[in-house]
């Protein structure tokens, strides 16, 4: 085990000491103030957020908006990674307890005569609890997830991860592990919100402006037939969480494939702005989103 491997399992061992062990009323003013110094020290990922937002609203939006979405965004993600480790051993009925699901009927209707959906999502809402709630109302699934650098780090992840009949696989040769899984009646998830390199990626307009967003769940649901149904999760206060699902994508199958998987693919990117601009503090703001169109505003 590296040095850094060490340092990664130390760090984890007291921070899920903190919330498993801290009353809430200690704990969340804890982790807000640790948000509020992550925030301070990552420069870097505190300027991408920035230049997202500046391409998302331009100036529709006010500057002290974006900071406070920005500051939002990072306490966002401590609350996660918190709750990811004070849960990590909850039953089936424990997780969905903590669920409000909205449109249940747009599954039901989709998973009818026991066949599998193309589900998605975004890196937004506590998104890494969606796959447990997937597995613990409707069974077992297959979702494309990136393994985090550090090994040691990875397989504690991994015992968070596949629960409740879900496998998680690494986005190298997804498709053909995702093709698999379909052919065994399994559903199947994917986060499409992330920038793509031009070979893997087609471009479509986000925010008004042109992004690269991967195909795959377009093509897998035309190949096989079935819908690509959009589903985000979302929280007030951190403790109940509401998974909304979306009317369900039908991709056509007309004589031109690429423009049926191209019309498929912005609805996808339509919908994901849709909630984000709901309540755009949940969103992953530090990934650059438009790198690929344009690079030179991260420099």
């Amino acid at each position: 085990m590296t040095a850094k491997d060490r340092l990664y399992l130390a760090t984890y061992h007291v921070f899920k000491w903190l919330v498993t062990h801290t009353p809430e009323k200690i704990r969340f003013p804890i982790l807000r103030a640790i948000s509020r110094f992550v925030w301070f020290v990552d420069k870097r990922h505190r300027r991408i957020a920035r230049v997202n937002l500046d391409l998302a609203f331009g100036d529709g939006m006010g500057s002290d908006e974006k900071e406070r979405i920005i500051k939002k965004s990072y306490e966002h993600l401590v609350f996660n990674l918190a709750d990811a480790l004070a849960h990590q051993d909850d039953t089936p009925e424990e997780v969905l307890a903590r669920v409000t699901l909205v449109n249940r009927h747009y599954l039901d209707e989709a998973m009818k005569e026991g066949r599998p959906v193309v589900f998605i999502g975004a890196h937004y809402g506590n998104w890494e609890m969606i796959p447990r709630v997937f597995g613990a109302m409707f069974g077992p699934a297959t979702v494309v997830g990136r393994p985090l650098d550090s090994k040691a780090m990875d397989e504690l992840l991994a015992r968070h991860r596949n629960r409740f009949g879900i496998e998680v696989i690494p986005k190298k040769g997804a498709m053909r592990h995702l093709v698999a899984a379909l052919k065994k009646g399994r559903s199947v998830g994917l986060i499409v919100d992330q920038n793509t390199s031009e070979k893997d990626g087609i471009l479509i307009n986000f925010f008004g402006k042109k992004a690269r967003h991967t195909p795959a769940a377009a093509i897998l649901a035309r190949r096989f037939d079935l819908p690509v149904v959009p589903v985000f999760i979302q929280t007030d206060d951190h403790r109940h969480f509401t998974l909304t699902i979306h009317p369900p994508l039908y991709v056509e199958k007309s004589d031109d494939m690429e423009a049926d998987i191209a019309k498929n693919v912005q609805a996808q990117a339509d919908v994901t702005e849709r909630v984000i601009r709901e309540k755009p503090d949940e969103w992953f703001w530090q990934h650059k989103r438009w790198k690929n169109q344009y690079e030179e505003l991260y420099r």
